[in-house]
């Protein structure tokens, strides 16, 4: 290790607008160490290449419940559960069933609601007061609703969901009591829900991965893991996709040019969509630790070492020159986009499907319901997160 201290991370986010002025001078070598919120030293990988492969490597395992490995937060142990095994093969086994409830079908299903949800929401927005606050009136509330519309929790729950998925998340943001609470609060509501489906299932997507814990043969999901994924399917339907919904249209609203490009040709807005995502303002890799089992070779001839905790940086992959023309640069035209921000291999985001259509239907339906919509305030003046393992906007005023 070295006698200095290694740079934060999660990087500061200079300018307001972009991705973090330090990814620009992370690619001249394969991995730097960097330090975490709990003080801890990690190595964060940050070339594409080797991003790309570790994912899949299985020296690089994702049991970080070790004394040894470095923490995210000292108050939070974020996606730790003793009782769930990450890596292969038991992770493949758990994920084919999930993926089995999580069909492309039941996705599609979807879009006429997401549909009738963003235009029931752009409604209530119009008829309000301006400025509107855009995380609170559409970015927030359109996720919320379809998650729990996929997984059937009860549209009166939303807001209680929403208040311990936030404190799940902290980074430090929460004390770490109230983080506790959270949690628990969380676990206790998800076992509620889970046995409410099991006593009546519907057609939603807890009722199916009961029956899949309940039906399938020897390699079923047993209790905890039934519940263990409902939470993560839960949060990662909610959080991230409101997180790049708000910080993406905050971003575009930034560049009229932009804006208006796409209302010139809403064929663009799929690849808006991607460059938005491969710029991936809104969060870090925070959630990406690893622990390396082994001695691993990177692509400039470095080793990771045995013991070594690794992040892997989406981010950084995502702005490297060597797969990425001109990558700091929004290019809502750029093609082959094969970004990391969804991860890859076996760690591909079972919910990126999902994500994908929320996120262009949200776009298209905003730019054309109000196409002078338009920032009520600087970027410069624009709040983040920050402390919470989600680093976007939190208020993003707009006018039209």
């Amino acid at each position: 290790m070295s006698t200095q201290t290694p740079p934060r991370y999660p990087f500061a986010w200079t300018p307001p607008m972009q991705v973090p002025e330090a990814l620009r001078h992370v690619h001249d070598s394969s991995a730097m160490e960097v330090t975490l919120p709990s003080g801890d030293v990690a190595l964060l990988v940050t070339r594409y290449k080797d991003v790309r492969a570790l994912f899949a490597d299985k020296r690089l395992s994702r049991n970080i419940a070790r004394p040894d490995c470095a923490r995210i937060s000292k108050d939070n142990d974020l996606f730790m559960d003793p009782n769930i095994d990450p890596d292969p093969p038991e992770h493949t086994r758990v994920r084919s069933l999930v993926t089995k409830a999580f069909t492309a079908r039941r996705i599609e299903a979807l879009r006429p609601y997401v549909q009738q949800v963003a235009d029931e929401l752009l409604d209530e927005m119009a008829a309000g007061p301006q400025p509107a606050e855009l995380n609170e009136a559409f970015a927030f509330p359109l996720p919320i609703k379809v998650i729990c519309k996929l997984l059937g929790v009860p549209a009166e729950d939303r807001d209680r969901f929403r208040g311990y998925v936030d404190g799940f998340l902290s980074v430090t943001k929460l004390p770490p009591e109230k983080v506790g609470e959270c949690r628990q609060n969380l676990w206790k509501y998800l076992g509620d829900l889970i046995e409410s489906k099991r006593e009546n299932p519907g057609d939603d997507l807890v009722s199916e991965l009961i029956r899949v814990r309940d039906d399938e043969d020897d390699s079923r999901l047993n209790e905890h893991e039934l519940h263990f994924w409902t939470q993560g399917l839960l949060i990662a339907g909610y959080v991230t996709t409101a997180s790049q919904i708000g910080t993406g249209t905050a971003v575009l609203l930034h560049r009229r040019d932009l804006v208006r490009e796409i209302q010139a040709d809403w064929s663009l807005v799929p690849s808006a969509v991607e460059e938005l995502l491969r710029t991936q303002i809104m969060g870090s890799s925070v959630g990406t630790m690893r622990y390396a089992i082994d001695d691993i070779p990177l692509s400039d001839g470095s080793v990771i070492k045995k013991g070594t905790s690794v992040l892997l940086s989406e981010e950084g992959a995502n702005v490297d020159a060597e797969v990425f023309e001109c990558p700091f640069e929004l290019d809502i035209r750029r093609k082959e986009n094969h970004h990391m921000t969804f991860g890859a291999g076996l760690h591909y985001c079972v919910g990126a499907a999902l994500a994908r259509m929320e996120l262009q239907v949200a776009t298209e339906t905003l730019l054309r319901r109000f196409p002078d919509i338009r920032l009520a305030a600087k970027a410069e003046e624009l709040p983040r997160a920050l402390g919470g393992f989600m680093e976007g906007f939190t208020e993003i005023p707009v006018e039209w």
